[in-house]
């Protein structure tokens, strides 16, 4: 007990003379550490006789809480102190010095994919986040796409050194979305999510391709859902978006971790349909793969296919974006000039005036 006593007046005799923060850390692990004293006192407590061990070793943590507590006090004393010190070193502040009135802008990029969240918000979804780097399994396995799926190839996948992926497709995170709510859907809680991310594909760039480009995946699980409740969702997006009504089609399209899958065409805004560089002198432009989620995808995700269907889409938000603004070219997006890209607002829209 008189050794454990002697500790606490060494530990106040160091730490007052203990100046900085690397001192205090060195401190910290002179007592505190695996070879500390602390450790020490509690590794003596086998020769401490058997009816006063549990009193010396009550003494040991209040000692150990002691160091604890007085350790975080002084290193927040000397933060602070630090802190005053840059203070008075700062030049004072003159209030009359002139200021750059001149604010920055969103990306319009980004000011899409802020009001599409907000759209799917209103409507039930929960905004999900998800890593830009990925593994095979959730990329490709989880999704349904076999071993020698055309997309696995080298020329469409960024992999790297570690074994993990850029992701192709905010489809990645599927599998993950639907773990995090599968127990929920056993509760009667539907799930409806949204997970907006950057994408990257080794394509060719031209007008409208870009090796790395923006989407926004949707997932809609529950009882009962079938494709009328996809139509229904994507139409109420578009009109929201872009406050008209908007020419769409869908035609059947193959994507493995969809049955059936479909492709949801929007009539080219910036030719209105004539043809142009920016659909390839379609008059379409492809914005939303979509379909009902497939039962593999399903039982991947722990969602059990004979109690539950769903849909999923994936947005083109780079696309949307192009077609909200009337942006011809999608390599506007990754240009850097601020000039044009400094243009558009959230009250922006689709007008002839735009960045070619």
């Amino acid at each position: 007990m008189i050794e454990i006593d002697k500790l606490t007046k060494l530990f106040e005799e160091k730490a007052d003379a203990a100046g900085l923060t690397s001192e205090l850390e060195q401190l910290r692990v002179e007592f505190l550490g695996k070879k500390g004293y602390i450790a020490e006192q509690m590794a003596n407590l086998r020769n401490v006789e058997a009816d006063r061990k549990k009193e010396v070793g009550q003494k040991i943590n209040e000692v150990k809480q002691f160091i604890e507590d007085a350790i975080q006090k002084r290193f927040a004393e000397m933060l602070a102190a630090e802190e005053q010190r840059l203070i008075d070193k700062t030049e004072a502040y003159d209030e009359s010095f002139p200021i750059d009135t001149e604010t920055g802008s969103y990306h319009p990029i980004t000011l899409v994919q802020r009001e599409v969240e907000d759209i799917f918000r209103s409507m039930g979804f929960s905004v999900e986040d998800y890593s830009e780097v990925t593994d095979d399994f959730n990329c490709f396995e989880a999704l349904n796409i076999p071993k020698h799926h055309p997309a696995r190839d080298m020329q469409d996948t960024y992999y790297l050194s570690t074994g993990q992926l850029l992701k192709t497709h905010t489809s990645a995170a599927q599998n993950t979305i639907l773990r995090k709510y599968s127990a929920d859907l056993e509760k009667g809680l539907p799930l409806r999510a949204v997970f907006p991310s950057r994408c990257f594909r080794n394509e060719k760039i031209d007008a409208c391709h870009e090796n790395t480009f923006f989407q926004m995946e949707g997932m809609m699980v529950d009882r009962d859902i079938s494709i009328s409740n996809l139509i229904y969702f994507m139409k109420t997006m578009l009109s929201e978006v872009f406050q008209r009504d908007v020419t769409v089609r869908l035609r059947p399209g193959f994507f493995p971790f969809v049955e059936p899958g479909f492709e949801l065409d929007i009539q080219c805004l910036i030719c209105g349909g004539d043809g142009c560089p920016s659909c390839k002198d379609s008059g379409w432009l492809e914005l939303c793969p979509c379909g009902m989620i497939h039962p593999n995808v399903l039982t991947a995700g722990g969602v059990d296919p004979e109690k539950y269907t769903g849909f999923a889409f994936g947005l083109g938000l780079t696309r949307l974006a192009m077609m909200r603004y009337g942006i011809k070219d999608i390599r506007v997006f990754n240009s850097c000039n601020l000039k044009s890209l400094s243009q558009f607002t959230d009250r922006t829209f689709n007008t002839s005036e735009k960045e070619d």
